[in-house]
């Protein structure tokens, strides 16, 4: 089974990657994952992702296209796999395309996990960090809130809210991905191979929805 994950932030991607990965043995790769192996192979793509990597900025398109090409070109590239954060536009999704066809990989689904964005907000909105380097605990006033409002339940520190968790800036990312990945799932959705769930309620009842809609039994 090949599937690709999309979904906005906060959407859950990566706790249903890690189920799928776990119960079903499949290869979980996300672009974070994809980056690190090359720089710790020290390949020339991983050369050049250390550069923007340690200067904290994004890797360009090109880059990560072709460090998943070379993965796919490996003697012992992934054959069942759950694809997370990768494409994350239209020209990556092509790209991706043609690395599958050359490998001979027939992607099996594109999984849609659907959150409205006011709830992305609740939940992203309600994220609190620890403020020791040293400890970094991160709790949800709404589904892992802290024992003592304000502190870590760790080590007792000051709790934060990061600007990425502030409402304002949520809205930001999530525009950011409606104009990126619209186009994604309207092309996977003219190959037939958009499967949409829900991503709101139990972990457990969203994951068997996805199972079901893969037709896993």
């Amino acid at each position: 089974m090949r599937l690709i994950l999309i979904g906005p932030p906060g959407s859950g991607k990566g706790t249903q990657a890690k189920l799928l990965c776990d119960r079903l043995g499949l290869a979980h790769f996300s672009t974070g994952d994809i980056l690190r192996d090359a720089i710790e192979k020290d390949t020339p793509e991983g050369r050049r992702a250390k550069t923007f990597m340690n200067a904290g900025q994004l890797a360009p398109d090109d880059l990560v296209n072709d460090i998943v090409r070379a993965r796919f070109r490996t003697v012992d590239r992934p054959e069942h796999f759950v694809m997370d954060g990768y494409p994350r536009n239209l020209a990556q999704a092509l790209f991706f395309d043609g690395i599958l066809k050359e490998s001979r990989l027939p992607l099996s689904a594109a999984i849609y996990l659907n959150v409205e964005d006011v709830e992305i907000v609740r939940r992203l909105g309600q994220r609190w960090t620890c403020a020791n380097p040293g400890c970094s605990g991160v709790f949800n006033a709404a589904s892992i809130p802290p024992a003592v409002p304000g502190k870590c339940d760790v080590c007792e520190s000051d709790l934060y809210q990061r600007d990425d968790d502030k409402p304002e800036t949520i809205r930001k990312r999530l525009q950011l991905f409606h104009d990126l990945h619209d186009a994604i799932v309207r092309h996977y959705q003219e190959q037939g191979l958009l499967i949409e769930v829900k991503g709101q309620g139990d972990i457990e009842a969203i994951y068997t929805n996805v199972l079901n809609r893969l037709g896993v039994r």
